[in-house]
C-alpha cells in the first residue's frame, strides 16, 4: 500500500515554535529620560547637495564622491577643497565675460576654433601676473576661479590695503603672509643679513612658498611655478594646477649669473633670463585631473561643445565621412582640411628654431618613429 505523506508547507515550518527566534523586548520607558533630536531634513532640490559626500581613496588621491541619488551623480568625483571661500568674489579685480567669448569665431563670423560655445555666465578675474609691488602681503581668502584650473589668493599689502588676486601656491591658507622681491631686496633685510649679501642666508630668508623674486635668487633644484622669460615681464610657464618647474642650472659670467636653466614638466630644459620672475612653490590644486565631471551636461556648463567623429560624418563635411557603414574611403588618418594626423607626421618649421631650448621634450612616448 502506498502511503501519503503530507508534505507542510514552508512557511509553517518558519512560523514552528522550533524554528522561531526569540524576540527581544523593549525596555520600559523611562520617566525623566531626555528628549531624542529629531532627524536634520535634507533638501533633495540639488542632486549634489541632497547626497551626502563621501572620501574615498581613488588611486593613491582623496576625492570626494556622492551616493547616486541622480544617474549624474554616480560617476561624480571632485577634489577635497574645504578652505575655498565661498562667497562671492571681490567685484572690483573682476569683469564680465559676456561679448568676450565668441563661440570660437572671428572677427567676420567664422569658425576658427571648434567645440566652443554656450557655457554658464562668468567674470574674469583679474590676476597679477607681474608681482611688482613691493612690501608684505597678507592672504585674505582661498578663491575657485572658474576661468583656470588653479586656484587663486586674495592678497591684501600691509602697507597700502591694496587689494589683488595671486596663483595660489599647494599649501597656502588665508593669514599667510607673502612677499615680492622683484623690485629689489628691502633695506631691513639686508641689515638683518650684517649688510653683506650672502647667497645662502638670502636664499634662507627669501625662499619662502609664495614669494616671487627672480629666478636667479632661486636656489639650484627648488621646485618654482609663474615662471617667466625676460626681464620686467609677466609670469608664462607652469601656471596650471599642480605644475611647477625645477631650477636645473646657473650660466655665471664675470659680471654673475648670465642664464638660468629650468626643467619644466613636459621633460624641456629652457634657457630664461636671470632676472625673470618666479614664484616659490607647486601650484594649488594638484589633483585637478583626477576629477570626472559625470555628466555631458556638466561639459557644455563649462562651454565646451560635443567633438564628433570624422567617420560619422558626410563626405562633404570630413575625408572620413560618407561610406557604407564603418569606412573611411581608404584614406589614411587626417584632419578635416586633410592635414595627416599620424605615423609621426611633422607640423613645426625647421627654420624657426628656438634658441632658448636646450633639449627638447621627450615625443613619441616610445612609439615607434616613421621610418619614411
Amino acid at each position: 500500500m502506498s502511503r501519503h505523506i503530507a508534505w507542510r508547507p514552508l512557511q509553517a515550518l518558519l512560523r514552528s515554535p522550533r524554528n522561531a527566534q526569540p524576540t527581544k523586548q523593549k525596555p520600559p520607558p523611562q520617566r525623566n529620560a531626555p528628549a531624542k533630536a529629531p532627524e536634520p531634513v535634507v533638501s533633495t532640490r540639488d542632486s549634489v547637495s541632497a547626497a551626502p559626500p563621501s572620501t574615498r581613496r581613488t588611486g593613491g588621491q582623496l576625492l570626494r564622491t556622492y551616493k547616486p541619488r541622480t544617474p549624474g551623480v554616480r560617476h561624480l568625483k571632485r577634489p577635497i577643497n574645504d578652505h575655498l571661500w565661498k562667497g562671492r568674489p571681490h567685484r572690483p579685480l573682476t569683469f564680465a565675460k559676456k561679448g568676450r567669448g565668441r563661440g570660437g569665431r572671428n572677427n567676420t563670423g567664422r569658425v576658427t576654433v571648434r567645440h566652443r560655445g554656450g557655457g554658464h555666465k562668468r567674470r574674469i578675474r583679474i590676476v597679477d601676473f607681474q608681482r611688482t609691488a613691493i612690501g608684505p602681503h597678507t592672504v585674505e581668502r582661498i578663491e575657485h576661479d572658474p576661468n583656470r584650473s588653479a586656484h587663486i589668493a586674495l592678497v591684501k599689502s600691509n602697507k597700502t590695503d591694496t587689494l589683488s588676486y595671486i596663483i595660489a601656491a599647494e599649501g597656502m591658507r588665508d593669514g599667510d603672509v607673502v612677499e615680492s622681491y622683484r623690485s629689489g631686496i628691502p633695506d631691513k633685510l639686508i641689515k638683518e643679513m650684517g649688510g653683506t649679501l650672502d647667497p645662502g642666508m638670502l636664499a634662507a630668508k627669501t625662499a619662502v612658498r609664495g614669494n616671487c623674486m627672480p629666478i636667479k635668487m632661486v636656489p639650484i633644484g627648488m621646485q618654482v611655478f609663474n615662471v617667466g622669460s625676460r626681464k620686467g615681464g609677466a609670469a608664462v610657464f607652469c601656471r596650471s594646477a599642480g605644475t611647477y618647474a625645477t631650477i636645473s642650472a646657473k650660466e655665471e659670467n664675470r659680471k654673475g649669473v648670465k642664464e638660468v636653466v629650468v626643467r619644466l614638466q613636459s621633460g624641456e630644459l629652457r634657457r630664461v633670463d636671470p632676472n625673470a620672475c618666479a614664484t616659490i612653490g607647486v601650484v594649488s590644486n594638484p589633483h585637478f585631473h583626477f576629477r570626472q565631471l559625470g555628466k555631458a551636461g556638466r561639459k557644455r556648463w563649462m562651454g565646451i561643445r560635443p567633438t564628433v567623429r570624422g567617420m560619422a560624418m558626410n563626405a562633404s563635411d570630413h575625408p572620413h565621412g560618407g561610406g557604407r557603414g564603418k569606412s573611411k574611403g581608404n584614406k589614411p588618418p587626417q584632419s578635416p582640411w586633410g592635414t595627416p594626423a599620424k605615423s609621426g607626421y611633422k607640423t613645426r618649421k625647421k627654420r624657426n628654431v628656438n634658441k632658448h631650448m636646450v633639449r627638447d621634450r621627450p615625443r613619441n612616448q616610445g612609439k615607434r618613429r616613421r621610418t619614411s
